[in-house]
């Protein structure tokens, strides 16, 4: 079975809802993706960085708990892992305020092997970051060299509008080396105040990656080839917190393309029918997840949809 690389930031989340605080987990976009993978038996590893201190050592034990490999965390000294505290609205999502505190050298590790047919899922701010560039651009330029196929997740924040423009050039080279892209209508607002699927992949996206993914909270999620347009529902569910949404859907499209053993060669290869049943997991793990106040799929439910 091929193996899933996750690189991106961790943090930890402390969820209030009604201005107290309800829970406390590890958490992170890609982070809680590769959580929920190491859950269902997916062979997963994390490339992320931490602080030496009470809160870091929680969330290395966590990785090995959920059978995710830590040997790529860096666990820094001079300064402290970062918090997120995420505020949940009356419909349940999250407005965030994060807490952060890093030293000057930053990634100091050894990023792990990649073999043909590996998975690699990046983004969010950490593949982005100035300060980290040269190291992420690496560590997927390599992987892409290797054979791998890269799957990026924009989740862009609206907290860095004001960095779009600096920040224009690395995007561009995140998605010319993915093979799929996903986003959410939110962080093409806040990118290109653009929000309709079709023109965002036609003016933004397909020039560089020509499978696209596009969510939108509750709302259908689009999907793009340069031959398939397609729109599938969402699952109507009890929403207790949309925190980890996203990260899920991500989670369940890669247990999808594991499962299929899906690599980069045959991603072109493949039928409506074979998208249609990667896209349904992503479905299915980002619906439970919102059922959850944790950020990740429950460890019972996963044991059951494996055996599916």
């Amino acid at each position: 079975m091929a193996k899933v690389i996750g690189i991106g930031e961790t943090v930890f989340d402390i969820l209030f809802k009604n201005n107290a605080p309800v829970k406390a987990v590890p958490g992170g976009s890609v982070y809680n993706c590769i959580i929920s993978l190491g859950r269902c038996g997916v062979p997963a590893e994390f490339i992320s960085e931490v602080g030496d201190d009470r809160i870091g050592n929680i969330i290395l034990d966590h990785l090995r708990d959920n059978n995710v490999g830590s040997s790529a965390v860096c666990c820094f000294s001079g300064g402290k892992s970062p918090l997120a505290l995420a505020f949940l609205n009356e419909n349940n999502d999250a407005e965030y305020l994060f807490y952060k505190d890093y030293p000057n050298n930053r990634l100091e590790v050894e990023f792990p092997t990649i073999n043909e047919g590996d998975i690699v899922v990046y983004g969010s701010y950490f593949v982005l970051n100035p300060v980290l560039r040269s190291k992420t651009k690496a560590f997927l330029e390599y992987a892409h060299e290797r054979g791998a196929l890269l799957y990026y997740d924009i989740n862009f924040r609206k907290n860095h509008i004001s960095e779009r423009i600096k920040l224009a050039e690395a995007l561009i080279e995140n998605l010319e080396l993915a093979d799929i892209v996903r986003g959410s209508a939110d962080d093409f607002k806040y990118l290109y105040e653009m929000t309709d699927a079709a023109k965002i992949y036609n003016e933004k996206i397909k020039f560089y990656c020509p499978n696209f993914i596009c969510t939108n909270g509750g709302s259908d999620v689009r999907f793009f080839t340069r031959n398939v347009d397609v729109t599938y529902p969402v699952k109507a569910v009890n929403v207790v917190s949309t925190v980890g949404a996203g990260d899920n859907f991500n989670a369940g499209v890669l247990y999808g393309l594991v499962k299929g053993n899906v690599t980069r060669e045959k991603l072109s290869q493949l039928t409506k029918n074979e998208w249609d049943a990667i896209i349904s997991n992503g479905l299915e793990f980002s619906a439970h997840a919102c059922t959850l106040i944790e950020n990740y799929v429950d460890k019972e439910w996963a044991k059951r949809y494996i055996k599916g």
